[in-house]
């Protein structure tokens, strides 16, 4: 793979997780429908599992291609970037309910 397309993949996936995770809280606080509240907790579980399957894959990416380490941390690192997000959302709607 190029570095780009390895970039995009930790791109593509936290963009993914942090728009469904504004979608559902926001959709909470703007309906008050726990439609969204439950679909949020939801996205928390299968959220953590994909992001961390992804980040096992980069991670045995870079061990079979030790030229690929650098860019495939840059790729976790920004993957890494919904931790602190989905912890103040998840208090966020604890708070609320």
């Amino acid at each position: 793979m190029k570095d780009h397309e390895i970039i995009n993949i930790g791109k593509y996936i936290f963009g993914l997780c942090f728009a469904l995770g504004n979608i559902c809280l926001f959709g909470y606080l703007i309906t008050s429908n726990d439609g969204f509240a439950i679909t949020g907790y939801l996205l928390l579980i299968f959220g953590t599992i994909i992001n961390l399957l992804i980040v096992i894959g980069l991670l045995t990416y870079s061990l079979v291609h030790p030229s690929k380490f650098k860019i495939c941390l840059k790729a976790i690192g920004i993957l890494m970037i919904n931790i602190p997000v989905a912890i103040l959302y998840a208090v966020i709607g604890l708070n609320l309910n």
